[in-house]
């Protein structure tokens, strides 16, 4: 059982990220913890696992949680053992194993005398191996280290897991392990992802926003679904509260211009009847006053319902907002842009593939290039752009734009503001207005224009690419993307989705995600077999 109360935390300036947060998980119940970038779930996370104190409130399990955590950079100096938390337990079970039984090292052993077997049973069930327990984390892969953390399950036995995006640096086939060991697991599991997959194999969504959590009774479709209705009904009430507006602008216009007919003709009848000047202005000043209280009655009402559509465009989704407007008109669909006989790529003597590859690439395909970690798919991208010659066989490329976008999105330059950014590709046809205008759109307020580059999120550098390209405005012939959704939340995702699928130009993409890869429409694949 897994219980939070009340919740809060605040980051050390203390902005508050989220407060008051109330939930219970009961045992063996799989939960999806989802949310936009920002809104605190790996903070949550943290929280739960004992890493992080809250600001405020409480966490209670039965036991103490074991934690996946997204981010292992900090662990390289540590070994394999001592990112797992066994060096002390080893170390004990090794002392013991000389003769050195000491009360000591039994009370760090706990008993527990199968944990070498088990560290080995579970890195070979994990791809690891012939893993040493004493080899240094910085000497493995980003997938290799996710693996070892996932291997801690199986070594530690909780009964709780906590999952911050697992499934981020795996190939396919531990994907595929992964999700076997959701699937048949007894335990009781949290996970933040923006994996679909992953997300459509719990049993409940947790909804994380400044406004606290909603709970949704099913998978990450059932979800959707929920969404889409809520949205289907927001985009309802717009349209009626906009019509609304119009009816109110149109009834003040006519309510005006009906007081002022009568306050002219009521003039006329005075000035006949030959009054007095003062009565005159009495009478005036009481028209006045009468039109201006009418005025402000109207204009009251009208600003009423200008705030609610306020607050009902703001909670639209952001898909909705943005627009991607490129200029298409250079792209010849059906084109050979790349043609390739025979190719390969060596380190030394060995051949990075099992055999050559041969292949032809159109304008306007849409091809995923397959293959497990280390099998080159980077490699044969860098050999497509011309970073890299071939080593042996022939590649033909016919003169293009290409863009490449990699995961960390490194084409945004660091030094720079985020409008620096969007100035530095335009074409010198935009005003600065105009800029501001598409940064806008694409959710960089004005709050952010000054903002450096480096301080951006993984869906905030997305979002500046994409209105980079839109700045230009000259679509490119190729847009290569490799491994683009590792560091986006779901929204930024469906943002990058809906982008793509407006593109109409040739898209190679690198990715894990066999969700993503069916939205954006992927029609082919190019396999990559390592040699040996």
């Amino acid at each position: 059982m897994l219980i939070l109360q009340g919740v809060s935390y605040a980051h050390p300036n203390r902005d508050l990220l989220f407060s008051d947060i109330h939930l219970s998980v009961h045992k063996q119940e799989k939960i999806a913890l989802i949310g936009n970038n920002g809104t605190g779930k790996s903070t949550l996370l943290k929280i739960i696992s004992g890493n992080l104190p809250p600001t405020a409130g409480s966490v209670k399990t039965d036991t103490r949680p074991y934690y996946v955590p997204q981010h292992l950079g900090q662990f390289n100096d540590d070994t394999v053992a001592a990112a797992l938390r066994l060096g002390d337990k080893l170390k004990a079970l090794n002392e013991v194993l000389r003769g050195n039984v000491t009360e000591a090292n039994l009370t760090l052993l706990d008993d527990d005398w199968t944990i070498e077997e088990r560290c080995r049973e579970a890195f070979v069930h994990w791809q690891l191996d012939g893993l040493d327990l004493m080899q240094k984390m910085s000497s493995l892969s980003g997938g290799q280290k996710t693996k070892v953390f996932l291997s801690g399950i199986a070594i530690h036995r909780p009964q709780i897991v906590l999952l911050d995006e697992p499934s981020n640096h795996l190939d396919i086939t531990g994907r595929d392990l992964l999700y076997d060991y959701i699937r048949s697991t007894h335990h009781t599991l949290m996970a933040v992802s923006h994996d679909r997959t992953l997300l459509n194999l719990l049993d409940r969504v947790y909804a994380l926003s400044r406004q606290g959590i909603t709970v949704y009774g099913g998978n990450y479709d059932f979800y959707t679904a929920q969404k889409e209705i809520e949205d289907d009904a927001l985009s309802q009430e717009l349209k009626g509260r906009e019509k609304e507006l119009r009816k109110a602008k149109e009834t003040e216009r006519k309510a005006l211009e009906r007081q002022q007919k009568l306050d002219a003709r009521g003039k006329k009848k005075q000035e006949k009847a030959g009054l007095p000047t003062i009565s005159m202005n009495t009478f005036r000043n009481n028209a006045e006053k009468s039109t201006s209280r009418m005025k402000d009655v109207h204009t009251e009402k009208v600003a009423g319902i200008s705030r609610a559509l306020d607050q009902l465009r703001a909670a639209l989704p952001d898909t909705d907002k943005m627009k991607i407007d490129l200029d298409h008109a250079a792209l010849h669909q059906g084109k050979v842009l790349l043609t390739a006989r025979d190719i390969n790529f060596g380190y030394g003597e060995q051949q990075l593939w099992q055999q050559g590859l041969s292949f032809h690439i159109r304008s306007g395909e849409r091809i995923a290039l397959k293959g497990q970690n280390g099998s080159g798919k980077t490699t044969l991208i860098k050999i497509m752009l011309g970073s890299l010659q071939p080593g042996t066989g022939v590649l033909e490329r016919a003169a293009a734009g290409a863009v490449y976008i990699d995961q960390d999105y490194s084409l945004i330059d660091n030094a720079l503001s985020v409008y620096g950014q969007a100035q530095q590709h335009n074409p010198g046809s935009l005003q600065e207005h105009e800029i501001k205008m598409r940064l806008n759109r694409f959710l960089f307020t004005r709050a952010d224009w000054d903002k450096p580059c480096r301080s951006l999120s993984g869906g905030e550098r997305m979002r500046l690419m994409l209105c980079t390209l839109t700045i230009a405005n000259q679509a490119p012939d190729m847009i290569v993307l490799d491994e683009p959704t590792n560091n986006l939340d779901i929204r930024n995702m469906e943002i990058l989705t809906s982008a793509i699928n407006e593109y109409q130009g040739t898209l190679i993409v690198v990715s894990h995600d066999a969700y993503f890869l069916e939205q954006i429409k992927i029609e082919r694949e190019i396999t990559l077999d390592p040699a040996g």
